[in-house]
Formats: structure tokens, C-alpha cells, sequence
């Protein structure tokens, strides 16, 4: 169960690494299954190179190299083309802290007299005790303007976990045609069904910034390109590359998974 709940980024690059040549290539690298942005750190694409390459080179998923640089489905690039290797915007917690600059401690000027000796405390001084750090708060989910809505009627029957590679989204279980709607308007990025271990897979952009991905189900019912509404269903609800009918839901910020349930209504 685990290996169908791989991040969407590591499983998506099994098929974007066919779109460089003209036959389908059935075996490859193990992919990164968690990126690790370079800030500031770009790769220029060389005669040869595929997007695959460039991303499994530097720790990075296709899936992420292709949404941090605008790459759009068929993911071609060009020699010469400078991609960067960090997603547009970086979270505030990201940050890495600015070490403030000490200034250097300044020798008294000799006035030819001897320095008096400092006094020593006395003895009976108390000691005074360290305080006790401040846990640091946790950081709030990045803020989206999109009126997300559920994409399937069903229980939860998966939840994502941060840092898991296995479950960057949430599983919702439900029977076997079950309408799949789309959670926002949007435009459909991919449509395929090329993922080992993924099933038959949906994924809409609906601006710069997010990304929401459909997994398990039995129809496609969307071609890429095509714009979709909230509410519209996209496919029917199945078990392709999964233990039973679910649909797995994913939802994604400048490529990074975050938790739905910050998003979607309570229900």
C-alpha cells in the first residue's frame, strides 16, 4: 500500500523521462522522492539533456522542476535554457537566518596609569539559571484565495503526513465509479495513465501557485488543456494501482505538498 502512495513527484517521473525520445522507456533511476530546493542555484540545459536528468541530477522530482520553471506538458526543453533548482516563492520558515555582524570589542586607551583590578564577586552570590527556551510556534499553512471544495463523497481513510513520502495527500475511500470532481477551476495539466503504482491520474494547475492531483481512478474523463470548473467531475473513482476504490488527493503550493484538510471545508 505503501509504494501506491508515493509522493506525486517521484512517481510522475517514471513517465516524464519517456517525453525526451520517441519510445517509452519501461526502466529507470529511482528518482528523488523528496526534493531539496537549491536556493539561488540554477542548471543550463545542455544538448541531450531531459527534464528527468536534470532533476534526479540534483535531488530534485520532475514533477517540482517542471512547476518551478512554468514547464508545460509535453515538458520539453531546450538547449541553452537556464532552470532554476528552487521553487519561486521560499516559505518564510525556510529562511535560513541572517547572522548579525558583532562589532569588535574595543581596548581602553592607556593612560599610563595602572588598570585597576576588577572587583570579585562575593561568594555568596546567587547564581542566576539559564531560562528555558520558547518552543518555537508552529508555522501556518501558506494562505490560497481558491474555494477549495471536496473532491469526492467518501471517509478518510489516509492523512497526509508531513515529511512522509508515502503520504503527501489524503486517501478517500468510496466505490468503484464514483464521480471524481475537480476541487477548484483550473486547467488540466495531465492526463495519463503511464504511472506504475498510481493508476490512472488527473492533475489540474490552477495558477501559478497551486496544483491539486487526482490518483486510482478507473476513468479519465478530461484531456490536458481542457478547462475545468469546481465541481466538475474529471473521472470515476477506482482502484488502478491501489488495495481497494479510493481516490487519492493531493494538493500542492509552488510544488511542495501541503495538507488538504487545512484547506478543504469541514464536513
Amino acid at each position: 500500500m505503501s509504494r501506491s502512495r508515493l509522493a506525486l513527484g517521484a512517481c510522475i517521473a517514471l513517465l516524464l523521462a519517456a517525453c525526451g525520445s520517441s519510445h517509452v522507456i519501461r526502466t529507470a533511476p529511482a528518482p528523488a522522492r523528496v526534493s531539496v530546493p537549491k536556493y539561488g542555484e540554477s542548471a543550463v540545459v545542455r544538448a541531450g539533456d531531459t527534464l528527468y536528468h536534470i532533476a534526479t541530477t540534483h535531488g530534485i522530482s520532475v514533477l517540482d522542476l517542471a512547476v518551478w520553471n512554468d514547464i508545460a506538458p509535453p515538458y520539453t526543453i531546450h538547449p541553452g535554457e537556464r532552470l532554476r533548482l528552487y521553487p519561486r516563492e521560499r516559505n518564510v520558515a525556510e529562511r535560513a537566518p541572517v547572522p548579525r555582524p558583532t562589532a569588535p570589542a574595543q581596548r581602553p586607551r592607556s593612560t599610563g596609569a595602572p588598570m585597576a583590578k576588577p572587583a570579585v564577586a562575593a561568594a555568596t552570590t546567587p547564581s542566576v539559571s539559564a531560562t528555558p527556551a520558547t518552543p518555537a510556534a508552529p508555522v501556518a499553512p501558506p494562505a490560497s484565495n481558491l474555494a477549495w471544495r471536496w473532491p469526492a463523497e467518501g471517509a478518510l481513510v489516509g492523512r497526509y503526513a508531513d515529511g512522509d513520502p508515502t503520504s503527501q495527500g489524503i486517501d478517500i475511500g468510496g466505490r468503484s465509479g464514483q464521480p471524481v470532481l475537480a476541487a477548484a477551476d483550473g486547467v488540466v495539466v495531465y492526463s495519463g495513465s503511464g504511472l506504475v503504482g498510481y493508476g490512472e491520474l488527473v492533475i489540474i494547475k490552477h495558477n501559478d501557485s497551486w496544483l491539486s492531483a487526482y490518483g486510482h481512478n478507473r476513468a479519465r474523463l478530461v484531456n490536458e488543456g481542457q478547462l475545468v470548473k469546481a465541481g466538475q467531475q474529471i473521472a470515476e473513482m477506482g482502484h488502478t494501482g491501489a488495495a481497494r476504490d479510493m481516490l487519492h488527493f493531493e494538493i500542492r503550493y509552488n510544488g511542495k505538498p501541503v495538507d488538504p484538510l487545512q484547506y478543504l471545508p469541514q464536513r
